[in-house]
């Protein structure tokens, strides 16, 4: 008795086939906006990110539209995006840090504390040194003047070139000299 196979050509379930194919796809979308919004294409950019959602949304593809939106002052946007990313994958840290960066851009700086601790814990997340730039400049407009010293060390620590914490961190040291 002959069994059927239902592995595709390439040995792989057709399901796992067709998943593939789409995270490629949407990857593609996701690499082709952000080259556009380097490049200053914000709306094509735009587009590009939804598509990729459209395809398969991803944390990373919210993310990124949010940041999107921020290049346009559209920071209501822009949190909701990095919410959407949060509820795909609540493990991934940048967009917790995106929020309090834009909260900070509002003025909202104790709504901004939280989504930054979050950042700071997140299990995910490959540039942990933002968030405790980030709780610095909170840290720095309230006059804590050495806890925000600590924080952009901090930043540091974790990525001694960050241009902006190593600034931040000499500008703060020689005023309080």
């Amino acid at each position: 008795m002959r069994q059927s196979n239902t592995a595709g050509s390439d040995g792989r379930d057709p399901e796992e086939s067709k998943d593939a194919d789409l995270k490629e796809r949407a990857q593609e979308f996701l690499q082709r906006a952000y080259r556009l919004q380097m490049s200053g294409h914000l709306n094509e950019a735009i587009e590009s990110y939804k598509k990729s959602i459209e395809v398969m949304p991803t944390a990373e593809a919210h993310t990124f539209l949010g940041w999107a939106y921020s290049f346009l002052g559209d920071y209501d946007s822009a949190i909701a995006e990095c919410q959407n990313a949060i509820e795909l994958d609540p493990d991934f840290g940048n967009p917790y840090n995106d929020i309090g960066a834009y909260m900070i851009q509002q003025g909202d700086l104790d709504e901004a504390i939280p989504y930054l601790e979050l950042a700071m814990n997140a299990k995910r997340y490959a540039t942990p040194h933002f968030p405790h730039y980030n709780y610095g400049r909170i840290l720095e407009r309230r006059g804590l003047w050495f806890e925000a010293l600590h924080e952009y060390k901090s930043s540091l620590d974790l990525e001694p070139k960050y241009t902006l914490a190593k600034d931040a961190f000499y500008r703060l040291q020689a005023l309080l000299n």
